[in-house]
């Protein structure tokens, strides 16, 4: 069904003066769908209207293109994003970039009477030590938006479409997080149990096509301060013919290991699973896992012009949290190296930002310049606090953002701005793609996938067909004034 016309105007309201404040929310993923669910439920300042805007022309953000094509449970958040998107008072709008070359933060918030960004943290952290850059050597953010179809990956991309997977038959993953499972996970995976979900179709031929057998997940410090959830990592002794291996002299070298009673609820079941794997014989099925701790990498090796493997070394714990280099060295084969060991933001041009936090400075969500609130500016989720938490965590984060926007909204609405946004965004370069275009695409690709006999929707994985898709909607940009 179509969203019924919104965000028309008030009749009599002059031109450039709004009845209601109008909010641009910058991302729409989780946070900055909670951002606009908060400020739209809220009774203290009524009429707020919002539109949700995101560079790509599909709404959902890490949702979409994050969360592993087989977690279906997760991806389900959808449903409930969804259903805010398609509130009375809240506006989907894709295809608008904010940035240089692009809608300048200026140039929006003449358009709104406020703007929050929620533009989570963009590029992953690196490792810092040799090797880094060999081929063969990538982002586990590279990896996963390669099989979740982002449409970047078609513009950037470089090499073969089997580029990650090409003639390896053993892996490095490092970090010990949820994401460092799902990119093992994947790699571990059969096209059984890929085939039903949305992954591109492209990258479902590659992965039933791997050759990759060992799998080796590394952390730094020890299983007691492992990050990923104990869900995430019994998925990875569930997988078919496939067994997950664990050093029991490894695991000892963590002293919680021996006593995990003071441990969190969720570091104890993490150490219980560990356990078991670790006190179980190896089977000798086709593929295997490994988990290893207590090793960090001090250099990626090279081998016939691409990565040959990682030289680890040996760490122990120093008694405060954290561990110290015990000097001596092993290494570990691999052709493919997934680096996963965390998130930072980046700069938006036009924004202030802290470069060693990665964050932009806020006061409750309002943005600080040069220590003083910038009146309309806003931030929410990653960009706001840093790249911790899990989907949930934006709740209480939005509201918050949210609670501080409608504290100044009698002050906000005396702004003059843009009577209507899109107009002016248009003349800004943009082409925006609204709900009906989105509509369409979710048609286009339920269609792809049942060409291809998948059983459910295939993502369109370029940024041509989700533009060729969404233009289906019969959407056609207006004049620009």
């Amino acid at each position: 069904m179509l969203k019924p016309a919104r965000h028309q105007g008030v009749p009599g309201t002059p031109r450039g003066r709004s009845s209601a404040v109008h909010v641009a929310v910058v991302g729409s993923g989780p946070s900055g769908v909670y951002t606009a669910q908060s400020l739209v439920q809220q009774d203290r300042v009524p009429g707020v209207r919002v539109d949700v805007l995101d560079r790509l022309p599909c709404p959902y953000g890490l949702v979409r293109y994050g969360v592993a094509p087989d977690h279906e449970k997760i991806k389900s958040l959808q449903t409930t994003l969804r259903t805010i998107l398609e509130h009375e008072r809240v506006r989907f709008v894709g295809g608008v970039e904010i940035g240089p070359g692009a809608v300048a933060p200026a140039r929006l918030l003449d358009c709104y009477h406020a703007v929050v960004y929620c533009v989570g943290a963009a590029t992953d952290r690196r490792l810092g030590v040799p090797g880094e850059d060999l081929p063969g050597s990538h982002s586990a953010t590279e990896f996963v938006s390669w099989y979740s179809a982002h449409p970047d990956v078609a513009v950037n991309g470089s090499g073969p479409p089997d580029r990650f997977v090409r003639d390896v038959a053993s892996a490095v993953v490092i970090g010990v997080g949820n994401v460092a499972v799902d990119v093992a996970r994947m790699l571990a995976r059969g096209v059984a149990e890929l085939s039903p979900t949305d992954m591109p179709h492209e990258a479902l031929g590659v992965l039933a096509a791997s050759r990759v057998r060992e799998v080796h997940m590394v952390g730094r410090r020890g299983p007691s301060q492992a990050r990923f959830t104990t869900k995430e990592l019994r998925e990875l002794g569930s997988l078919p013919d496939t067994e997950v291996l664990v050093d029991p002299e490894e695991l000892a070298l963590d002293p919680a290991y021996a006593d995990p009673s003071g441990l969190p609820a969720a570091s104890r079941r993490n150490v219980d699973v560990l356990r078991g794997w670790a006190e179980r014989p190896a089977r000798g099925l086709p593929r295997r896992i490994r988990l290893r701790f207590f090793l960090r990498p001090v250099e990626l090796t090279e081998a016939a012009g691409r990565v040959g493997g990682v030289r680890f070394e040996r760490t122990l714990p120093d008694g405060h949290g954290g561990v110290s280099g015990a000097g001596t060295y092993e290494e570990i084969g691999a052709q493919l190296v997934l680096r996963s060991v965390g998130y930072r933001g980046v700069p938006i041009e036009g924004l202030p930002f802290d470069t060693s936090s990665g964050t932009v400075p806020h006061a409750a969500g309002r943005v600080l310049r040069d220590g003083a609130v910038s009146s309309g500016e806003y931030v929410a989720g990653w960009i706001k606090r840093g790249p911790t938490g899990v989907i949930g965590t934006n709740r209480p984060c939005a509201k918050e953002t949210a609670l501080s926007l409608l504290d100044d909204a009698p002050a906000l609405a005396l702004r003059t701005v843009a009577d209507e946004p899109l107009a002016a965004l248009r003349a800004a370069g943009a082409e925006p793609v609204e709900w009906p275009g989105w509509l369409a695409i979710e048609q286009a690709e339920a269609r792809l996938g049942r060409l291809l006999g998948r059983g459910g929707p295939v993502k369109i994985p370029d940024w041509a067909g989700l533009r060729a898709a969404a233009a289906e909607s019969g959407e056609r940009p207006q004049p620009q004034p």
